[in-house]
């Protein structure tokens, strides 16, 4: 089979043994993946990436970057062959999808971060029975690769309490902060603020839902608590609650992943705010933790999804809730694959871009 393969810092098109399927285990053809910023930061910092995976202490083995990897864990397949002794609920030919984990008799790998097992960048991929979730209502393969990043912006949400927000403002209008708008959206909650310095970034965080959208080197994000509702300070608030009123809060999603931000969101948000922190800052960063105690601050950091919220998030696709178009702003096969990735390092000319390998 043909795969994208990792070798060094670079990205290269090779021949692979097709893999064996062992029990509980399904052989599938990969339709389509999309590349994931976690992708576009692995492919020259893997080692980095390695390095945060063995101090989390979140076991099994850490994947090597000295050795040749095939990413790609926002996918959509076709079953080919099951493995001996499998149920077979699902028959061959199925479109399927699967949180990227692969059950094996050694433990679990993470499929697109393994030595051992390919990714979406490949024509072909194991994953497990137990794990796949039949593509429903028609919905097409490319649109099915975006249930895993749309379970990241829901799990992110699902974090936060929006039972007493006035406002949620989301900070950062890339692929991760538009699956958090999607997911707002979908939960029925408004007003949502979004801000980004891209034209295009903003342009999509509008079509995807986002009630007000700012550039913030135009309009500060962090300016308008009083438009929501949400007392700015400790003293707006303890005069509300004087008066027999229940202050309204602001839910504030970090976004960017760059050093320096959650810093920027202490600063800017208003008194006991709640901040989410979902973009991936992979670099040592500083912060005031008094100027976050002072203000009441509840900070919280996020990282992936349940099974549920991402199955969630393929009925979402399906019935039409989120609209996969306004986030696929291109396709590739696997020769383009390395182009694609130097294109999405330039924040204004894509959103997420689908690699179809059997194209």
């Amino acid at each position: 089979m043909r795969a994208v393969v990792r070798r060094g810092k670079t990205l290269v098109v090779d021949d692979m043994a097709v893999p064996a399927p062992g029990t509980g285990q399904v052989l599938v053809k990969t339709l389509a993946c999309g590349i994931c910023g976690s992708d576009l930061h692995a492919l020259h910092h893997a080692e980095a990436l390695a390095d945060m995976a063995r101090r989390s202490g979140g076991g099994g083995d850490v994947m090597d970057p000295s050795k040749d990897i095939v990413f790609g864990h926002e996918f959509c397949a076709e079953i080919l062959e099951h493995g001996i002794g499998n149920a077979r609920t699902l028959k061959a030919g199925t479109r399927v999808v699967s949180v990227p984990v692969l059950l094996g008799p050694t433990g679990a790998e993470s499929v697109g971060y393994s030595n051992r097992v390919p990714g979406g960048f490949a024509e072909n991929m194991l994953l497990s029975e137990a794990m796949l979730l039949e593509v429903p209502n028609g919905l097409s393969s490319t649109a099915a690769a975006l249930t895993e990043p749309l379970a990241v912006g829901l799990h992110a949400v699902n974090l936060a309490n929006l039972e007493t927000a006035g406002v949620a403002v989301v900070i950062g209008c890339g692929p991760v902060g538009l699956a958090v708008i999607a997911a707002l959206k979908a939960r029925g909650f408004g007003p949502v603020l979004a801000a980004d310095f891209s034209p295009k970034r903003r342009a999509s965080a509008e079509a995807i839902g986002a009630d007000i959208v700012v550039d913030p080197a135009a309009t500060s994000p962090y300016s308008r608590w009083s438009d929501f509702g949400v007392p700015a300070n400790a003293g707006e608030r303890g005069m509300i609650a004087m008066m027999g009123g229940v202050p309204k809060n602001a839910v504030i999603f970090e976004c960017v992943g760059v050093p320096g931000m959650v810093q920027k969101l202490i600063e800017g948000a208003p008194n006991s705010a709640q901040i989410i922190i979902v973009g991936v800052c992979m670099e040592t960063d500083r912060f005031e933790p008094a100027l976050a105690i002072v203000k009441h601050l509840d900070l919280r950091f996020a990282f992936a999804y349940t099974p549920d919220e991402y199955a969630q998030c393929l009925h979402y696709l399906a019935e039409g809730t989120v609209n996969a178009d306004h986030f696929i702003t291109g396709t590739v096969d696997l020769a383009g694959t390395a182009g694609a990735f130097e294109t999405l390092a330039k924040p204004d000319a894509h959103i997420k871009i689908i690699v179809e390998p059997s194209r």
